[in-house]
C-alpha cells in the first residue's frame, strides 16, 4: 500500500463530510461543533483558493483515508501550521499518518520553500504525538488549558519540525 498526498476530487467531499461531523474523530485534534451541509460545501468549493492554505486529500493506494493541510503560509516567515486528520477509523494505528506527515514536510520545505511546520497536538494523544516524533518533529512547549473538549480543559503541546 502506498500512502500518496493528493488534490481533493469532488467524489472526497462526502467522506469529509461525514468526518467533520463525527464528534469522536473531530475531538482528537479540535472541540466540536457540527457542521451544516451547505457551509461544508462551501468551505469545499473554496478549497485550494487561498494561497495560505494547502489542502492534500491523504490516500491509501487510491481510497481517501484522511486530510492534511498547511494553514498560515507565512512566506515571509517562511512557516506554516499543519492540520492533520485521519478520518478513516479502520486506517489509525498503521503508520500512514506518520507517512503522510514525512510527505508534507517534503512538500513544505522543497516546494514551499519553508524553514518551520508547526503544529498543535492535544496534550493527551499520545498516539498522535508519537506519529509527529517519528515524522521529525519535536516539542517546543505546552499551552495550558488550552482547549475546552467534551467538558474538560486540555493542555496543547506545540511541536514543530525545521529544515
Amino acid at each position: 500500500m502506498t500512502i500518496t498526498l493528493d488534490s481533493p476530487r469532488p467524489s472526497d467531499s462526502a467522506a469529509l463530510f461525514e468526518w467533520i461531523n463525527y464528534a469522536e474523530t473531530v475531538r482528537f485534534n479540535a472541540p466540536y461543533r457540527p457542521v451544516a451541509l451547505s457551509d461544508h460545501e462551501a468551505w469545499f468549493a473554496g478549497l485550494n483558493r487561498d494561497s495560505s492554505r494547502v489542502f492534500f486529500a491523504i490516500r491509501n493506494d487510491q481510497d481517501l483515508i484522511g486530510s492534511l493541510q498547511l494553514v498560515d503560509i507565512q512566506p515571509t516567515h517562511q512557516t506554516a501550521e499543519l492540520i492533520v486528520r485521519i478520518g478513516s477509523h479502520g486506517q489509525r494505528g498503521k503508520g500512514f499518518g506518520t507517512e503522510a506527515l514525512k510527505l508534507a514536510v517534503a512538500f513544505a520545505f522543497a516546494d514551499l520553500n519553508l524553514q518551520r511546520v508547526w503544529l498543535r497536538v492535544f496534550a493527551d494523544n499520545a498516539r498522535a504525538i508519537a506519529a509527529y516524533k517519528k515524522a521529525g518533529f519535536t516539542e517546543e512547549g505546552i499551552m495550558r488549558r488550552a482547549a475546552w473538549i467534551n467538558g474538560a480543559w486540555v493542555d496543547e503541546v506545540v511541536m514543530a519540525v525545521l529544515r
